[in-house]
């Protein structure tokens, strides 16, 4: 049984090995075709090149492990399967669950290896990305800017355009034409220089940018007389110096999304931690909101208690207490002449409207925090649920395998797809609908691995009883029992 352990284990490992290269291999070109538009034509070199796609490969192995996993063990038990292997293992007694016995232990080592590194080497690749990032915006601020179009910096409120970049770090240009936009997107201000040059340094986050040999045109705002007059103002300078944030230049889409996800950086012990303090500032801010909410328009303030008994309210002693609220409202606002009535409906109005306002805003702020908060929910279980994903997924491919008696890259791997296409998709669905706050991000992690329990659980048992993956006989005989039966005609002879 030990040789029989090595020979199904070494077969299941080079199947492993060499389908995970190939697949690593196919989703680096994907990322390639992706991000080739960010990378292409920024004057970056190879070397740097390779770090981010080397750095992107633990993100890529999320992906990649799942159906390494399955497509192995659909090949070795298909394998098995087509050249009798399996036959001659069950005429010597070997079940289906002890020949899988070596590989089990295996892949349960691999959970764990595989929650390792989802917790500690994917967050730590994804720290480098960042900093590669922020590395190559203080390093070359120049790839931010590309030659012969207008380069948008919607935060900075500029628009800039080059003819040429050149210099080491490409932080020498020529024909320089920046647009300086106000708030509401109106040019305000546009400067023209023959030379440019960009200073930065490793310490600073602050970039100059140092014209020379430019003019300066800038709106002048006044009475329309002194606008007809003098539409603009116009200096020329020898030397210009702005000041301008890096933070602008880290706009560079070197990542499929603009926003940086945070949580990804993050092991389970931070995550753990944030979660809480995530939570417990939601709920402070929410709290001090409504205090602010409600002092402001007066509401649910307390009111000193009253002795009923000696109250007497003889106007209202036979009138039920809303006609005795309404009648007391139209009493107090009767109490001011017609037009201060008005004032006061109109400031009431006014100062509901505003309470809506600021509750709108205050909204879709509490939104996006209560995303962030989910996001970092999320994040934590996905850790898990990726370790046992491939333990299941292991037990959905070796019975299938062996059902199907199929070995080679031919039908194994068309299984193995759509298989994990319909695990990958119920995984991206949940995340994108918990991550609105539709479903739980607990079921969000989950749901994939959980479909695909039930299936890996049957599966292995029609694969343990010899069975096949459908018995299409039951299935004619389910829909003859639908129609309805002919009744027979007695013949009289």
């Amino acid at each position: 049984m030990r040789i029989l352990d090595k020979y199904i284990l070494s077969r299941f490992l080079f199947n492993l090995f060499s389908s995970f290269a190939i697949m690593m291999l196919i989703f680096i070109f994907q990322s390639i075709w992706l991000f080739i538009d960010d990378l292409a034509g920024r004057g970056l070199d190879m070397i740097i090149i390779g770090k981010f796609f080397f750095y992107k490969m633990p993100e890529l192995t999320e992906k990649v492990l799942p159906l390494t996993v399955l497509l192995a063990s659909i090949l070795t038990f298909g394998n098995f399967a087509e050249h009798y292997e399996f036959a001659a293992m069950k005429a010597s007694g070997i079940s289906l669950q002890r020949s899988m016995l070596s590989i089990i232990i295996f892949v349960i080592f691999l959970g764990f290896g595989t929650f390792y590194f989802a917790n500690s080497v994917i967050p730590a690749s994804e720290q480098k990305i960042f900093y590669l990032r922020r590395n190559i915006a203080k390093l070359k601020p120049a790839i931010a800017i590309t030659e012969g179009v207008f380069s948008d910096f919607e935060t900075a409120d500029m628009n800039i355009k080059v003819d040429n970049k050149y210099g080491e770090n490409d932080n020498f240009l020529e024909n320089v034409i920046i647009h300086q936009k106000t708030p509401t997107n109106i040019n305000y201000r546009v400067i023209k220089a023959k030379k440019g040059e960009l200073k930065s340094s490793d310490k600073s986050n602050i970039i100059q940018l140092v014209l020379n040999d430019g003019n300066l045109y800038e709106n002048v705002e006044g009475t329309k007389s002194e606008v007809r007059k003098y539409p603009f103002a116009q200096a020329d300078f020898e030397t210009y110096t702005m000041n301008i944030d890096l933070s602008e230049f880290n706009n560079v889409d070197l990542e499929e999304e603009k926003d940086l996800r945070t949580e990804k950086m993050k092991n389970i012990s931070r995550l753990t931690k944030d979660i809480d303090s995530i939570n417990q500032d939601n709920i402070r801010r929410v709290t001090s909101f409504s205090k602010i909410t409600s002092e402001r328009m007066g509401a649910f303030v307390p009111l000193p208690k009253m002795d009923t008994a000696k109250t007497k309210a003889r106007q209202f002693k036979d009138v039920s207490p809303d006609i005795a609220f309404d009648a007391l409202k139209d009493s107090i606002v009767n109490l001011f002449p017609d037009w201060q009535q008005v004032q006061l409906m109109n400031s009431a109005k006014n100062a509901t409207t505003n309470v809506l306002t600021s509750i709108k805003g205050k909204k879709k702020e509490m939104n996006k925090r209560y995303e962030f908060h989910r996001r970092h929910i999320l994040s934590l279980h996905k850790k898990f649920a990726l370790a046992f994903s491939c333990i299941i997924l292991f037990f959905v491919g070796a019975p299938l395998g062996a059902i199907i008696r199929k070995g080679g890259l031919g039908l194994p791997m068309v299984i193995a797809i759509i298989l994990f296409l319909v695990y990958y998709f119920l995984g991206v669905f949940a995340e994108n609908y918990s991550k609105k706050g539709n479903i739980h991000p607990l079921l969000g992690a989950w749901l994939s691995t959980l479909v695909m329990l039930p299936l890996g659980v049957i599966l292995t048992k029609r694969a343990t009883a010899d069975k096949g993956l459908m018995s299409f006989g039951r299935v004619i005989d389910f829909f003859k029992g639908l129609l309805p039966k002919k009744k027979e005609k007695n013949t009289v002879s």
